[in-house]
């Protein structure tokens, strides 16, 4: 079971499936969520400040990003989240979730080292299986 997992994405109902899957699954003690990739940086950088005046404060082990959404999308999210500005978290690792499955943007999810897949919404208890088995 991981400690603690960001979810990112702007429709509210998609957010509350995937807390009552990941919670149904025992796949994380504690889940976060963003509305857009704007939002998630801004955690980060919390975490940043945070870390140095705690440098045990615990962090996301793993993100579920989705790919539109408005203010900031995951592909703008995931060009900032890859550079020197957030390297202390570049041990965390990306699923990106998106109900479009176009192979281009397969493809492009490929480029980022943290993405270690791109799924298919909803997400679902077989889906965190396959992660259990991933991870």
């Amino acid at each position: 079971m991981l400690e603690q997992i960001l979810c990112v994405d702007d429709d509210p109902i998609t957010l509350m499936l995937c807390k009552k899957v990941i919670v149904k699954a025992s796949f994380s003690k504690e889940i976060i969520t963003s509305q857009n990739g704007e939002e998630a940086l801004q955690y980060f950088n919390t975490l940043k400040y945070a870390n140095t005046e705690h440098p045990t404060k615990k962090h996301p082990q793993l993100i579920f990003l989705d790919l539109n959404m408005p203010v900031m999308g995951g592909w703008e999210f995931l060009d900032h989240f890859n550079s020197l500005e957030f390297s202390e978290f570049k041990n965390i690792k990306v699923i990106v979730l998106s109900s479009t499955i176009d192979p281009e943007d397969i493809e492009k999810s490929k480029t980022y080292p943290m993405v270690i897949d791109f799924l298919s919404k909803p997400i679902t208890s077989t889906m965190l299986e396959y992660l259990k088995n991933k991870l």
